[in-house]
């Protein structure tokens, strides 16, 4: 850490903290002003020693004599006090913001989802409102049948069972009313290109003659698509109706598929579905009827949020405000819970609470608690800015935001 006097730095933020705390100074604390001074993450354990006997010593102090050595050292910090809480959001209503997380039901949560959804839990304590884990399971093919229950079981316990649980499949009704909409708005369309051909239209930047079609024709085609012996897999696909279509700069953007025919029996739906919503379409439609005021994703989802903006736009509903988060990236920890599932079976781990695992199962097992995880996150706050961690650096980070 490229600082001068870093123990005078550490000592003043220690005595800053322990009188704002009664005496007591919360090591967590003064790291995440060290933080903001310029201490790199990769650097706490070179100075973890010393900064745990500071706050060993500040604490050993009464407030008289913690007031006095402040009064001392109160300079270096008057200028630069470290960031305290969370920065603020645009456009709150005053009734509170509606947020949401929501991971897939392809396996328990692991301490990425932990990091993500803190963040928008501790924005919802801040300013009131509502917290909705939404499980994402449009997906037959993806998904792991414990989940669910692994999921409800650790967001309760990650944000004090604050949080509603929604899982998407329950509300296939409420998105098929949305595809109608579009139809009628002529917003959306069924394509019975085949992706080879629909590729190739792409890449010359020409529409599908399906784009052309009429809304009733598109209406005919869609039932088309719900009906047993109507189109299979494959045959056709809802699309919608960029407003560029194939001319549209970033190739993600031309005319996205919306929904395609699934036959693998779902879960919990069983073979009541045959057309499912992809992610894009879920999520806007679930955005709309809960009243998504702000969101909080990875920014790998940018593209996404720019296609949910299209499809609010075409139902004339406004999107949420949308923050984006850089990538956590782990030298030595893979989150993966589809390789983590395979090496259980495979005997590898004794189950998804192994010790040797980073999910919420195995650390809360191991005596860590949710408020390490919003301090976390609290101190990494909004930014876009990827992270490179190893997995030891990660865990003495961890560890020092669970000595509360």
């Amino acid at each position: 850490m490229a600082l001068k006097n870093f123990e005078k730095l550490a000592l003043a933020y220690a005595l800053k903290n322990a009188l704002s705390h009664d005496g007591k100074c919360q090591q967590s604390s003064v790291l995440s002003a060290l933080f903001n001074e310029g201490l790199k993450k990769n650097e706490v354990g070179k100075h973890a020693k010393t900064i745990s006997e500071i706050v060993r010593d500040v604490n050993s102090l009464n407030i008289e004599e913690q007031e006095k050595e402040f009064e001392n050292l109160k300079s270096l910090i008057s200028e630069r006090e470290g960031r305290e809480g969370l920065s603020e959001l645009p456009n709150v209503p005053k009734t509170g913001v509606i947020m949401r997380f929501a991971p897939s039901a392809s396996g328990p949560l692991h301490v990425g989802h932990a990091m993500t959804a803190s963040l928008s839990f501790l924005y919802v304590r801040k300013y009131g409102g509502k917290f909705y884990i939404r499980i994402e399971d449009t997906n037959p093919e993806n998904i792991y049948p414990p989940a669910y229950k692994m999921i409800e079981n650790e967001a309760g316990w990650l944000f004090s069972n604050e949080p509603e649980v929604l899982i998407q499949s329950y509300r296939m009704e409420i998105y098929y009313d949305y595809i109608k909409k579009l139809l009628k708005k002529n917003a959306v369309y069924v394509c019975t290109c085949s992706s080879e051909f629909f590729e190739k239209y792409a890449e010359q930047m020409k529409n599908c003659p399906c784009r052309n079609l009429k809304s009733d024709d598109n209406l005919e085609r869609w039932n088309k698509m719900l009906s047993k012996n109507g189109f299979k897999p494959g045959e056709a696909v809802l699309r919608f109706k960029s407003p560029k279509g194939m001319k549209e700069k970033n190739p993600a953007f031309r005319d996205f598929p919306l929904a395609r025919i699934n036959l693998t029996p779902h879960i919990l739906q069983k073979d009541k579905y045959r057309v499912w919503p992809l992610m894009n379409l879920a999520v806007a439609v679930d955005d709309v009827e809960l009243g998504i005021t702000h969101a909080i994703r990875g920014k790998d989802h940018i593209d996404n949020a720019r296609k949910q903006e299209m499809i609010h736009k075409s139902l004339e509903k406004k999107s949420p405000w949308t923050g984006f988060l850089g990538r956590f990236n782990f030298k030595d920890m893979d989150l993966s819970t589809t390789k983590m599932r395979i090496a259980i079976e495979d005997g590898k781990y004794s189950g998804w609470d192994d010790s040797r695992l980073p999910t919420i199962a195995a650390l809360k097992k191991k005596g860590y608690n949710p408020q390490a995880f919003w301090k976390f996150a609290e101190q990494i706050g909004l930014s876009e800015k990827d992270k490179t961690m190893d997995k030891k650096d990660f865990f003495l980070l961890l560890d020092n935001f669970n000595k509360i």
